[in-house]
């Protein structure tokens, strides 16, 4: 026999993937139950499973494209809150802030030096690749 939904809530028990998609750091639980069953994210330095039962005092470790974030579990919530809200549920460290602003400005300036293409080709543009093409 199955226990109450608002029973789980009343126990304290978060499961890890549910606090990520609360905290938004996920659109949604699949992407983070995706990103945990992949190791994206480690709990005290080990890969864990989505259903793990999540803490306060935690640390986790996420990447999230290309990007990691060290922090500490502040707050359990199952329920997805505005983003002011979420960001009271955990404290990342200075150092890992730090390292990922560093890294988005590295990621901006490699995509500002990558050359961009012209565009679709014009009219007399394509007549003359079909005519080299039809030379070769």
């Amino acid at each position: 026999m199955s226990r109450p939904r608002e029973q789980d809530e009343d126990d304290g028990k978060v499961r890890l993937d549910k606090w990520l998609w609360a905290a938004r750091f996920y659109k949604t639980r699949q992407l983070a139950h995706e990103a945990l069953e992949l190791g994206r994210v480690l709990v005290s330095g080990e890969r864990v499973k989505a259903s793990r039962i999540v803490r306060e005092g935690d640390e986790l470790l996420l990447r999230i494209n290309q990007l990691e974030y060290r922090i500490t579990v502040l707050q359990l919530a199952t329920q997805r809150r505005p983003a002011k809200e979420a960001v009271l549920m955990y404290q990342e460290d200075e150092a890992s802030k730090a390292e990922r602003e560093e890294r988005m400005l590295l990621l901006k300036a490699e995509h500002a030096s990558f050359p961009h293409g012209e565009g679709r080709p014009t009219k007399k543009a394509r007549r003359d690749i079909s005519r080299f093409k039809g030379s070769l």
